[in-house]
């Protein structure tokens, strides 16, 4: 009986032993991993408050204003419809770059111009030019590969040497989930908004000018195509849509819309009026088998 009392109260001041030894460790740990963890998101804060502008400086000269004219109109008469067009569109290799089938084919889900077709009457794409920042002339653009189904379309660059030196941006892969933060970058209000941030002298000599190729052509001359990024968050994601209240305006339709990572989830589409979290984008998966369908008609071309 001594014996066995004498082991049980050796165990019983091994098990105080234990706990006195082994209870701080396991606090240790624990508030070790709430460090870690604190550390992880204050670091996630930082990179979302810095990404925007850190896209905008290393991709901005990658992402380009698109300027056309088109009409709509039977053949050897005058036309019903002609009018300007103006976009952005981004490298996605070289030569290759991506916007909207609404840039790159004015006419598509245009009431007026369906009106004008189903009467009889031809769209013809008369000019469609391509301003990168930092280039003092534009670059003539081709449609290549038009989606079907989607509101997506890639054009070609037809002068070999204008994205040689042009990094293409970068494509998520992987889906990025409901409240993340997104930059949204493109030329919202096409040449009012670029004219609107230049200096006092020439905004004074160019705001009220009418002729946007001429005004475009002199901003290009002073280095002043430049493009604006706009912050929100992705606020749902339905099929290939994603909803974002980053706001934009006509001249915004196909600039990249960018993660928290500096990755391309997908390209800006559309907005609706009146609605500030009614931003519409087409994820980048719908975009990737139009690359690789242009990519290919580049290989196959003599």
């Amino acid at each position: 009986m001594a014996l066995s009392l004498i082991a049980g109260g050796a165990l019983a001041g091994t098990g105080i032993i234990l706990n006195h030894h082994y209870t701080p460790r396991s606090e240790q740990a624990r508030l070790q991993t709430e460090i870690l963890q604190l550390s992880s998101e204050v670091d996630q804060l930082r990179q979302e408050q810095t990404m925007p502008a850190m896209v905008l400086t290393r991709y901005r000269n990658s992402i380009c204003y698109i300027h056309g004219v088109y009409h709509v109109g039977l053949p050897h008469e005058r036309p019903g419809l002609r009018a300007h067009l103006s976009g952005t569109a981004f490298v996605v290799a070289d030569r290759l770059l991506a916007t909207n089938r609404h840039v790159a084919e004015p006419w598509y889900e245009d009431p007026e111009s369906d009106a004008l077709i189903r009467l009889g009457a031809v769209p013809v794409l008369e000019k469609l030019i391509a301003f990168f920042p930092g280039a003092p002339t534009p670059v003539s653009v081709t449609p290549l590969v038009l989606s079907a189904n989607t509101d997506l379309a890639i054009l070609r660059v037809e002068t070999p040497l204008a994205t040689k030196q042009l990094e293409p941006l970068p494509l998520a892969e992987s889906s990025t989930p409901p409240g993340e933060l997104v930059t949204v970058i493109g030329y919202p209000m096409g040449v009012a908004g670029m004219v609107a941030k230049s200096p006092a002298s020439i905004y004074e000599r160019l705001a009220y000018r009418h002729d946007d190729i001429g005004a475009m052509n002199e901003l290009a001359a002073l280095a002043l195509i430049r493009p604006s990024a706009t912050v929100g968050h992705l606020g749902d994601v339905v099929g290939n849509k994603l909803v974002y209240d980053a706001p934009t305006a006509h001249g915004g339709s196909g600039g990249p819309v960018f993660n928290s990572r500096g990755q391309v989830i997908g390209v800006n589409a559309a907005f609706i009026d009146g609605f500030s979290g009614g931003t519409l984008g087409i994820g980048i998966e719908s975009l990737r088998p139009l690359i690789q369908a242009a990519q290919k008609k580049v290989r196959s071309a003599p």
